[in-house]
């Protein structure tokens, strides 16, 4: 865990958390439909690393990243048909060890939680829903119902329907484009490590700490005095 701890918020009462490479591990379900999609429209190749990049982007973004200057048809139809594969792919993907816990853990001492995703409506309501997760989140956007990240949109809407003033909020995830949307948000951001971007690009836009591990968020918190050490120990979520 890196910390380079600048201005905490003193009272956190709200915690948005980004979904993919955050709480789940689902670059490699991405890269595939990604690719699939460009093998299927006959495009010229795009690599792992090119995929990897415009994860956490909403899908239009990401198309416009990997094949700039199209026109409206061509982003409809790669949007299509990613949308195919990544629905029909068998193999779902899992949360990060200790992500359920975690959020339970966080929902229990009363911190109100949220996501903020670059994924469409209907995806992130099937992941919810086959992660029995949507009851600990008292609010989710997606990029195709806001501006995409890092535009702070998303964020700004979450705190108006929670009610909660930014500076009493954290923004974790795995991206650039996450602590990017936090600072213009006035969100304080937290990143995790083991997602899709590298410690040091994740570190040039000076998270309040750096996560190697989405369980050491209580830990941090606790420390920061944000969270009471109780209940760590009355259920400390597992690493592994």
């Amino acid at each position: 865990m890196d910390r380079k701890v600048k201005n905490t918020p003193s009272a956190v009462q709200l915690i948005v958390f980004d979904w993919d490479g955050t709480l789940m591990d689902s670059e490699t379900q991405i890269v595939h439909a990604l690719q699939a999609s460009i093998g299927d429209l006959a495009l010229e190749a795009r690599s792992i690393d090119e995929c990897r990049n415009i994860i956490g982007l909403g899908l239009q973004e990401a198309v416009d990243a990997l094949y700039p200057g199209q026109d409206k048809a061509f982003t409809r139809r790669f949007v299509e048909r990613y949308r195919h594969y990544w629905f029909s792919q068998a193999q779902h993907s899992d949360l990060f060890p200790g992500s359920r816990e975690t959020l339970s853990l966080l929902r229990e001492a009363g911190f109100v939680l949220a996501v903020a995703t670059g994924k469409g409506r209907i995806g992130l309501d099937k992941v919810l829903a086959d992660t029995g997760l949507e009851d600990l989140f008292s609010a989710t956007r997606c990029s195709d119902e806001t501006q995409s990240k890092p535009h702070p949109q998303m964020l700004h809407e979450i705190l108006r329907e929670t009610r909660i003033e930014a500076r009493h909020a954290l923004m974790v995830g795995d991206t650039e484009y996450d602590l990017k949307m936090a600072n213009e948000a006035g969100v304080g951001p937290v990143a995790v490590n083991y997602g899709v971007h590298a410690r040091e690009r994740l570190l040039r836009h000076h998270p309040l700490v750096c996560l190697d591990n989405i369980t050491e968020l209580v830990d941090w918190l606790a420390e920061q005095q944000l969270l009471d050490p109780g209940c760590i120990e009355q259920e400390q979520p597992l690493a592994s």
